[in-house]
C-alpha cells in the first residue's frame, strides 16, 4: 500500500467521524429522552467492548484461534464471577496468560 492511499484512507476516515459526529448532534432531543434509546445508549458501550475483546482473544490473521488469550479471557471471567476487584481479574488473566505461553501454549 502506498502512501498516497494511506493518507487517502485517513483523510476519508477522518470526515466520516466528524460527520457522525454531526449527525449526532443534529438528533432531537426528545428523541434521545425516549427510554428504549437511553437504555440502547447504555449498553452499546459494552456491546462494542465485548465483540472488540472477542475479536482480539479469538482471531489471529483472519482464523479462528484457541490460544493462551483464550485461557486468560476464561480466568478473567472466573475472577469476575467471584466478585474479585478489578486489579485481581487483570492479575489472574495476566499470570494465566502467561503461564500457559510458557508451558507452550
Amino acid at each position: 500500500m502506498n502512501p498516497t492511499t494511506v493518507w487517502i484512507a485517513i483523510g476519508l476516515t477522518v470526515v466520516g467521524c466528524y460527520l457522525v459526529k454531526l449527525l449526532g448532534l443534529l438528533v432531537p432531543a426528545h428523541t434521545l429522552e425516549r427510554p428504549l434509546v437511553r437504555r440502547l445508549a447504555a449498553l452499546m458501550p459494552v456491546a462494542l467492548l465485548a465483540a472488540l475483546t472477542a475479536q482480539q482473544t479469538f482471531s489471529a490473521q483472519g482464523a479462528l484461534v484457541i490460544d493462551a488469550r483464550a485461557a486468560g479471557v476464561g480466568a478473567a471471567a472466573v475472577a469476575l464471577v467471584l466478585r474479585a476487584p478489578f486489579l485481581v481479574v487483570v492479575a489472574a488473566a495476566v499470570a494465566v496468560t502467561a503461564a500457559v505461553r510458557a508451558l507452550g501454549g
